[in-house]
C-alpha cells in the first residue's frame, strides 16, 4: 500500500496536529456518564460474600437469615447460577497443551483464593445487601494454600482434575546457545523477581445487567473496553441469541487491559438479572478490587548472556516462571504475558542463538493476566539489565555496548530468533536521539562531581520493542470470539455534519479524538462537525474494540478508508449537481471546491439538502449514498511493532534507601503520529505506571495466601510529587501495511520505564558493589543490597 502522506499546511489537515479532546470539558466539569451514575427503574443492588481462605472445601452454606432480612430480594449460591450459565475455560487453541479448570460465576465445591466471591446477595440497596452478607454462614474446610510459585510447581494440584499446577509450558530454541555460551569470553547470569501489581483504575469495575424476560433480551451497561467480546460471552454462556444481547460501554474511567477479562462478579450479576427479571447493579469497592481485579507481572526469571570481549552479544538463555492464580483468565488467557516475555527477550539486539523455557503456574492468589504492556516490561528489564551488567564487567559505556549490538536500521525486514517478524524498526536513530536528548556527557560529568560530595546519582537507559495491531490469527482461536477487524459507519447528516459510529472504544486515552481527526482530515471538514459514537453493540458496527494499542493502527485505518469512500460518494453527487467531473472537485473547509483553484462551488450542507430532500432534481436513476459502512482487518505482518529508547536519572540515599527520580527521557517511534499531544500524554502516563512498578507497587501476600496490603492505605501508587519531568522526542517510521501508517503507542511508556530505572539505581550503587534484581526497588531492598540490613 501507499503510505499516507499528510500535509499540515492544507485546509482541514488534522493528521499530525495536537487537537484537544472534544469531551475534555464535559469530563472536567464532572458531567461524565459512568456505569456508577446509572439508575434504572426497579433496579436492585448486588454484594458478595467472599472466601476468607485462599484454599478450602465448601462444606455448607446457610443463607436463611440473610434471605429473611427486609429489603433482600434474593440470595444466590454457585448451584443457583450453574443452572443457567455454562462454564468457561481460559485456554486458546494456539497454546498447545494448555489447561485450566472450568469456571462458574460462583464456586460450588471449592474456594481457590482469598477474596473469591461465594454468595451473591441482591437487595433494594447496596447497604442492605452488605448487611445481609454479614448474616451468611459459610463452613469451609481450610486446605493448605500454595502461594509461592515454586511450592505450587511441586505441590498437589489445586484443581485435582488437572493432575498438577502447570497451566502451560513451552520451549523456544533457535539453536547455537550451548556453543555461544561455551565460546563466550564473558557469561553474564542473573535471577530476577518481578512483584505482582494491579491496575488501580480511577473507576472500579462496574455493571448494570438488565434482562427483559418478555423479549429474552439482555442489556448490559458495562465498564469494559471490549463490548463486542462481552456480547458474545453473555450470549454464549447464558444461552441468549447474540442479536438479543446489547452491551453499552459509556464513559470508562481507565482500564489498562484490566477491564477486558471475564470476572465472576459480572457474570453473577447477569445471572441474577436473568433469574429475577430486574436490573442488577454491581460496583466493586476499592478493597474488593484488590482481591478480585486481575494482577500482573508475577515472574521469576533466570537469564544468561554470552558476550565477547569486544562487547558483542552472541547468545541468550532464559527461564521464566509465571504465577497466574488458580486458573487462566477468560477468554484471553493468562499465558499470553509469559509468552510475550520469552518472545521479546533481546528484541533490539543482533544475535541469533536463543533458548527459552516458560512455565505458567497455578497458585492460590488472585488471577493474574494481561495488563498494560503485556510482558514487555519483564522482557525489557531482563534484557537491558543483563546488557548493563555485561557493560560493567567489560568496563564499557552503556551506550557504547548497545551501539555494538543493535539491529541496524537498514537491515529490515527480518525475523527475530524468537519467531517475531519485524517490518521496520529504528533502534539506531532512537538510541542516538536519546543520547542527545539526555545531554549524556554532561550528566556523566555532573555525576562524577557529585560523587566527590558523596551524592550518588545513577543514569540508566533501556531500549524496547512494543507489540501493537495484532492480526486475526492472534486471538481468534478458541474461547470467546475476539475480533481483529474493526468497522465504521460514516455518514453526512441532512444539516451537513458528519457522524461516525466506530467499533474502537474510549477509556480516556483519546480514541474518539484521533478518529474524529482522521475522518475530518480525509473528508475535508471542520473537526468540530464530526461526531463520534463508540461503545454500543446496537449502535456501532462489530469490531475488536480497543486493546493492544490497536485504536489508531486498526481503528484509525478503518476510519480513514470509510471517510475516503464517503468523500468519493459526495464528490460524485456534487459532480452531478455542478455538471462537473468528480476528479475535478475536492472538499475543503466544508465546501465542494474546484481542486485546481480552491474556488468554492457548493457547500456540503447544500449537497446534503438536495440529496435528502430534493433527489428529484438529480439525474434519473441516481441514488445518493450519504452513508458508508466499511470494515478493515489487518493484513501483512502479524503485528506492527514499535520501538524506542528511555533514559532515567535517579539519586539514591544509601543511608535510608530512598530514591529520588530526577528526570526521565523517552524517544519513541509509533509510526505515523495522529495527535502529538495525545501521544505524549499516553507516553507520560505509561512511564508513570512503569515507574510505579519499579519503586512502589506490589501486591504482598503471606504464606497462607492472604493479601496483606489490599487497600490504598498500604498499596503504594506513584503520586505527582514522586514523578519527574518526562521529556519526549519522536521518530516516525510508518508501517506500509496501511495507508495511515500508524502503529500503537499506549504501552510504550510502560515497556521500558522500570528497566531504565533499575539500570539507573544499579549505576548509582555500582561502586558499592550492590546490584538490585527485584522490583519494586523499595528502600528495604536497597539497604539489603548494600548490606546495611
Amino acid at each position: 500500500m501507499n503510505v499516507f502522506a499528510g500535509s499540515l499546511d492544507r485546509p482541514n489537515s488534522y493528521i499530525g496536529r495536537s487537537v484537544s479532546r472534544p469531551n475534555a470539558k464535559r469530563l472536567l466539569e464532572g458531567k461524565g456518564r459512568y456505569v456508577t451514575d446509572l439508575v434504572l427503574p426497579r433496579m436492585l443492588y448486588a454484594a458478595f460474600v467472599r472466601s476468607p481462605y485462599a484454599h478450602g472445601r465448601i462444606l455448607s452454606i446457610d443463607t436463611d437469615e440473610a434471605a429473611a432480612l427486609a429489603g433482600v430480594r434474593a440470595v444466590f449460591t454457585g448451584k443457583d447460577l450453574a443452572a443457567i450459565c455454562t462454564p468457561w475455560i481460559g485456554t486458546l487453541d494456539h497454546f498447545k497443551n494448555m489447561k485450566s479448570p472450568p469456571q462458574m460465576p460462583l464456586p460450588t465445591e471449592k474456594v481457590t483464593w482469598s477474596g473469591q466471591p461465594v454468595v451473591l446477595i441482591v437487595a433494594d440497596s447496596r447497604a442492605i445487601a452488605e448487611d445481609a452478607a454479614e448474616l451468611v454462614m459459610i463452613d469451609i474446610e481450610e486446605m493448605p494454600a500454595l502461594a509461592d510459585p515454586a511450592e505450587a510447581m511441586s505441590g498437589g494440584a489445586i484443581s485435582e482434575e488437572l493432575g498438577d499446577n502447570l497451566c502451560f509450558s513451552m520451549k523456544l530454541d533457535a539453536g547455537g546457545v550451548d556453543e555461544a555460551l561455551e565460546a563466550a569470553d564473558l557469561t553474564v547470569e542473573q535471577s530476577f523477581i518481578f512483584g505482582r501489581h494491579t491496575a488501580v483504575t480511577l473507576e472500579p469495575r462496574a455493571i448494570v445487567a438488565d434482562y427483559d424476560p418478555s423479549e429474552n433480551r439482555l442489556t448490559a451497561h458495562h465498564a469494559t473496553q471490549t463490548p463486542y467480546q462481552f456480547q458474545d460471552v453473555y450470549s454464549r454462556h447464558f444461552g441468549i441469541p447474540e442479536a438479543n444481547v446489547r452491551v453499552i460501554a459509556p464513559d470508562i474511567g481507565g482500564s489498562f487491559g484490566m477491564k477486558l477479562h471475564v470476572y465472576h462478579e459480572e457474570m453473577a450479576a447477569v445471572g441474577a438479572s436473568i433469574l429475577l427479571g430486574r436490573p442488577v447493579k454491581y460496583v466493586a469497592d476499592r478493597m474488593e478490587s484488590f482481591v478480585s481485579d486481575i494482577h500482573a507481572r508475577d515472574h521469576r526469571v533466570t537469564a544468561r548472556l554470552a558476550v565477547g570481549k569486544d562487547g558483542r552479544i552472541t547468545g541468550m538463555e532464559v527461564d521464566d516462571v509465571t504465577a497466574i492464580g488458580p486458573f487462566s483468565s477468560y477468554p484471553r488467557t493468562s499465558a499470553v504475558e509469559g509468552n510475550q516475555v520469552v518472545r521479546l527477550m533481546g528484541a533490539p539486539y543482533d544475535f541469533s542463538a536463543y533458548r527459552a523455557k516458560l512455565s505458567v503456574v497455578f497458585q492460590n492468589k488472585v488471577q493474574a493476566s494481561q495488563y498494560r504492556a503485556v510482558g514487555h516490561p519483564i522482557a525489557c528489564a531482563v534484557t537491558e539489565c543483563m546488557v548493563d551488567k555485561a557493560a560493567r564487567e567489560l568496563a564499557l559505556d552503556p551506550f557504547d555496548i548497545r551501539v555494538r549490538n543493535l539491529i541496524p536500521d537498514d537491515s529490515y525486514p527480518r525475523k527475530s530468533p524468537t519467531g517475531y517478524q519485524f517490518e521496520k524498526l529504528s533502534h539506531e536513530i532512537c538510541l542516538s536521539r536519546l543520547r542527545s536528548l539526555m545531554n549524556y556527557e554532561s550528566l556523566r560529568a555532573e555525576q562524577a562531581k557529585l560523587r566527590e560530595k558523596r551524592i550518588l546519582r545513577g543514569i540508566g537507559i533501556a531500549l524496547f520493542v512494543e507489540i501493537t495491531n495484532p492480526s486475526p490469527a492472534f486471538y481468534g482461536v478458541g474461547g470467546a470470539r475476539i475480533s481483529a477487524q474493526d468497522g465504521a459507519v460514516v455518514k453526512l447528516t441532512p444539516s451537513g455534519e458528519v457522524h461516525c459510529a466506530i467499533s474502537v472504544t474510549e477509556q480516556g486515552q483519546g480514541t474518539e479524538t484521533i478518529i474524529g481527526q482522521i475522518v475530518a482530515d480525509q473528508l475535508g471538514v471542520d473537526r468540530a462537525k464530526v461526531r463520534l459514537m463508540t461503545g454500543d453493540t446496537d449502535m456501532t458496527p462489530h469490531g475488536g474494540a480497543t486493546w493492544a494499542c490497536r485504536g489508531a493502527g486498526i481503528g484509525g485505518e478503518t476510519a480513514l478508508q470509510a471517510a475516503r469512500r464517503l468523500k468519493a460518494n459526495l464528490l460524485s453527487i456534487a459532480g452531478l449537481i455542478l455538471q462537473a467531473q468528480p476528479g475535478e472537485l475536492d472538499i475543503r473547509e466544508d465546501w465542494i471546491v474546484e481542486a485546481a483553484t480552491g474556488q468554492q462551488r457548493i457547500s456540503l450542507a447544500e449537497v446534503a439538502r438536495i440529496a435528502f430532500f430534493r433527489s428529484d432534481t438529480l439525474p434519473p436513476g441516481t441514488q445518493a449514498q450519504l452513508s458508508v459502512a466499511h470494515h478493515y482487518a489487518p493484513q501483512g505482518y502479524p503485528f506492527a511493532f514499535t520501538n524506542g529508547a528511555q533514559g532515567s536519572l535517579v539519586e539514591v540515599d544509601v543511608e535510608t534507601g530512598f530514591v529520588k527520580i530526577l528526570r526521565h527521557w523517552v524517544v519513541e517511534d509509533c509510526g505515523r503520529i495522529i495527535n502529538p499531544l495525545l501521544v505524549d500524554e499516553q507516553i507520560r502516563g505509561g512511564v508513570v505506571q512503569g515507574l510505579g512498578a519499579a519503586f512502589f507497587e506490589e501486591c504482598l501476600y503471606n504464606a497462607e495466601g492472604q493479601l496483606t496490603n489490599g487497600s490504598l492505605a498500604d498499596y503504594l501508587v506513584p503520586m505527582a510529587c514522586e514523578m519527574p519531568d518526562i521529556e519526549i522526542s519522536h521518530v516516525e517510521t510508518p508501517t506500509r501495511d496501511t495507508e495511515l501508517g500508524a502503529k500503537g503507542v499506549g504501552e510504550a511508556g510502560t515497556a521500558a520505564a522500570s528497566a531504565a530505572a533499575m539500570n539507573a539505581v544499579n549505576d548509582a550503587l555500582a561502586r558499592h558493589g550492590a546490584v538490585l534484581s527485584q522490583i519494586p526497588m523499595t528502600p528495604a531492598r536497597i539497604l539489603k543490597a548494600l548490606g546495611k540490613i
